[in-house]
């Protein structure tokens, strides 16, 4: 592998999330967005709640982090919950890449995460579950309106357009 395959298989996203709902893209900060997308690059990937948050003319903004220390945060996104009542917890889930595919895992989060039509923990119990592509993940309570799609790009590669198909 040359160098620029090296960087294009960097760059290049494993999967991402795509926001289904107004609500679910209102969450996500804009600049981790191409159109409706969420690159994910690396694994695990953690989303959680941001609680750094202050009212402006009405409405919720985020607090941009400090990046004063060389800590790692505690997740790579941070969706911000503007419902009445919390759906998303602060260490909510995380997607890991296996040798088998790719694996939601919920954290630990009060309200739990769904995959499909199964209920993957919550009430702070961990659960785990297999992801394909294309399964719909709904991040909270019965209701929520915090949902996405994964998209897998597992079996994706890159050739030259001088390499033979």
């Amino acid at each position: 592998m040359d160098a620029k395959d090296l960087l294009l298989t960097q760059l290049l996203p494993k999967a991402a999330l795509k926001a289904l709902t107004p609500e679910a893209m209102e969450a996500v900060p804009h600049s981790l967005l191409i159109g409706d997308m969420l690159v994910i690059r690396e694994f695990p990937f953690r989303v959680g709640r941001e609680s750094r948050v202050r009212k402006v003319n009405g409405g919720v903004e985020r607090i941009e982090r400090s990046k004063r220390d060389e800590g790692n945060p505690t997740n790579d996104l941070y969706l911000i919950d503007r419902g009445h009542l919390l759906n998303i917890s602060r260490e909510h889930f995380q997607i890991e890449e296996s040798d088998d595919g790719f694996v939601l895992v919920d954290r630990g989060s009060a309200c739990g995460t769904k995959v499909g039509a199964n209920r993957i923990a919550g009430g702070g119990q961990q659960g785990r579950q297999v992801l394909h592509d294309g399964d719909i993940i709904a991040v909270g309570a019965k209701g929520t309106l915090y949902r996405f799609q994964f998209v897998s790009f597992a079996g994706y590669e890159i050739r030259r357009k001088d390499q033979a198909a």
